[in-house]
């Protein structure tokens, strides 16, 4: 496997620097915010689309430190129920497979987004339960109006353009959140449609990643990989449970918090879910996300490096920690 880093960590530092900071790590990848939530610090699409010249440097930059870029990444939500932010975020994913064509990549990573609960709506609307009956039937009336057209087309147009792989993160808020939307979603949508893996959100959703793995690659759908870590808090979710709305900078208060890999869980499970990966067929870049509340940039990327290096190096394929 190849080691990668999501690069809006670094959105203070210029474009080169920041190329050089990844490969003194000794790093193979790196990940590009192109705007929405991620930013896009070091890749500006609007920029590169519209100068030959910047682009051939851009390319040239990268591939002078011997670095690949692993995927763009435009996470937003284009499902938006505000048409003005829906259009906002589509109009950044649609530049972004643009862009992805004039690199020659095939992967973007994003989110599936989420629609609100009527027309004309301000907020997106996530449901969480079954039970009064009308959060199923508004369920069904998201992924039947909004979700399933807007991605069978959206599909498409990607597949049309050699963007063969949209990678969606499973992340709670919007509709693709665990294996199952996201194995619906592919029925629906078609093979394009596969997962930006990252066991963060899944962990304190209670979801084995080894388990989800398993599930997601007999249908041949990771195309990328995030690691970032959680640390659940027992005592909070004990008393709370894990659906947490306290903001992300309460450490003492919430349920759980992201982490940098190594804090949240040990060698041993990231051990398991890096063979997971690769009897699943998957061996390629783990693009490192920090989100870190108790970690520093600095200190929280070297940790990471050190100790998915550290679990690299004594993996083998097909592994003991599968079981």
């Amino acid at each position: 496997m190849k080691l990668g880093v999501v690069t809006a960590l670094f959105a203070s530092l210029p474009f080169e620097a920041m190329l050089d900071r990844v490969k003194a790590h000794g790093l193979d990848a790196i990940e590009l915010g192109t705007g929405n939530y991620p930013g896009c610090a070091h890749c500006n699409p609007e920029d590169l689309l519209g100068d030959k010249a910047k682009l051939k440097a851009f390319r040239r930059a990268v591939e002078s430190r011997k670095l690949e870029i692993s995927a763009l990444s435009c996470h937003g939500n284009p499902l938006h129920p505000n048409p003005d932010v829906a259009a906002a975020h589509h109009a950044t994913f649609v530049k972004t497979v643009y862009l992805a064509k004039q690199l020659g990549l095939d992967r973007i990573c994003l989110f599936s987004g989420c629609p609100g609960d009527v027309e004309g709506g301000q907020h997106p609307n996530w449901v969480t339960c079954a039970w009064p009956t009308e959060y199923g039937e508004l369920l069904d009336w998201q992924w039947k109006n909004k979700v399933i057209p807007y991605w069978r087309e959206q599909s498409a147009f990607s597949v049309a353009h050699g963007v063969r792989r949209l990678c969606f993160e499973m992340h709670p808020g919007f509709v693709v959140y665990n294996p199952e939307t996201l194995l619906r979603l592919r029925a629906a949508a078609g093979d394009s449609i596969g997962a930006n893996f990252d066991p963060s959100h899944l962990f304190w959703q209670g979801i084995d990643p080894v388990a989800a793995i398993k599930t997601l690659g007999a249908h041949g759908a990771i195309f990328h990989v995030h690691a970032k870590d959680t640390q659940v808090d027992r005592e909070n979710t004990a008393r709370n449970g894990v659906l947490d709305t306290k903001p992300l900078s309460d450490a003492r208060g919430r349920s759980w918090l992201f982490r940098t890999v190594g804090y949240g869980h040990d060698q041993l499970e990231w051990r398991r879910i890096l063979s997971a990966l690769r009897v699943a067929g998957y061996d390629d870049v783990l693009s490192i996300e920090h989100e870190d509340l108790l970690a520093s940039v600095e200190e929280g990327f070297a940790q990471a490096v050190s100790f998915l290096k550290t679990c690299m190096l004594k993996e083998a394929p097909g592994a003991a920690w599968w079981t």
